[in-house]
């Protein structure tokens, strides 16, 4: 029997939760590269008798990452010229991601004991890319 993860999950949650922008500007890619992977790592060990837990987590580091961008897109509207086009465009590809990292999250709270392994590295995987297109946009941000 595997030990429980939630105390390892809290922590990550934590983690991600760090929206303050001193905080964020210490963040550096590989940063979020790890806490991304932790993250989907954390999602493929729940079993499918957790899977309320699964996908409440899912749905929360979701909406962590969609405040995140949020605040980027506050940003991006303060700026002008090219650089309001480019962060137009960054923000543009975070939605699509977020979207379909939001449609796995669905799928995932909808997968049957056949299923549930192949949901999980669904969302597991879509997570990655949005965290991984936060990253590259925030370091686009900060330029």
């Amino acid at each position: 029997m595997r030990p429980p993860i939630i105390p390892g999950i809290v922590v990550m949650i934590g983690l991600l939760t760090i929206a303050a922008p001193p905080a964020a500007a210490q963040t550096t890619s590989q940063d979020v590269s790890q806490k991304a992977s932790e993250t989907g790592q954390a999602i493929k060990d729940y079993t499918v008798e957790k899977k309320d837990e699964a996908v409440a987590h899912a749905r929360k580091i979701t909406a962590d990452l969609e405040a995140k961008i949020k605040e980027l897109e506050a940003q991006a509207a303060k700026q002008t010229g090219e650089i309001k086009a480019r962060s137009q465009a960054e923000i543009k590809d975070l939605k699509a991601k977020r979207a379909k990292a939001s449609q796995k999250v669905t799928e995932l709270s909808r997968a049957t004991k056949a299923s549930w392994e192949k949901a999980k590295e669904g969302f597991a995987d879509a997570y990655r890319d949005l965290a991984s297109a936060y990253d590259k946009a925030a370091a686009e941000f900060k330029k």
